[in-house]
């Protein structure tokens, strides 16, 4: 009973056994040490349901972070930072700060797709936004279309901000965007 609530405090389930074990020995002695035994069963449970729901946090915001494959098969919403060349997306947000976009299938109709990407290096320090927007717009030219670009279409840089960096975001995209549906897979 006594060994279960530091356990518990260190290493949640086995302090649950512990003060189980405790309790199940202090009903059959008729000893005392109940009081320790259920404050060690209840401490492990809150540590236990605390990693759990950490652990499920993490997961999560690993998941959000996770690129997609490129043209997805359903409409879904995602982190902007899951974007890779050749994802279409059903528009482009409004200028500012993007966090969340509707990546849609290049075959739907859709009014954006990533054209060009460039990755900036991971132990890089802070440039500032200025340098951050043209290293990304260096990749973002007329040619990345092609002689066959369609007709009112824009070329729009999306660099990561100073917040986004210090959340590991060192991806720079270039989107191909038009106020009419785009024809089609762009890349293809």
């Amino acid at each position: 009973a006594v060994a279960s609530v530091p356990a518990g405090v260190v290493l949640g389930p086995v302090g649950i056994g512990l003060g189980a074990a405790g309790l199940s020995r202090v009903r059959s002695r008729g000893a005392r040490g109940r009081g320790l035994a259920v404050a060690g069963m209840v401490v492990g449970a809150v540590v236990t349901v605390a990693w759990t729901a950490g652990a499920l946090v993490w997961w999560q915001g690993e998941q959000a972070r996770t690129p997609l494959a490129g043209d997805v098969d359903a409409p879904q919403t995602v982190n902007a930072v899951q974007l890779v060349l050749g994802t279409c997306l059903d528009e482009l947000p409004p200028d500012g700060e993007v966090s969340q976009v509707r990546a849609v299938p290049c075959a739907d109709e859709h009014r954006a797709q990533v054209v060009a990407r460039t990755d900036l290096g991971a132990d890089e320090v802070w440039p500032g936004q200025q340098a951050v927007d043209r290293r990304v717009a260096r990749v973002c030219t007329p040619d990345v279309l092609g002689a066959d670009a369609p007709e009112g279409v824009e070329l729009v840089v999306w660099s990561p901000t100073e917040a986004s960096w210090r959340d590991g975001d060192r991806t720079g995209l270039c989107l191909a965007a038009g106020a009419d549906p785009l024809p089609g897979d762009l890349l293809g």
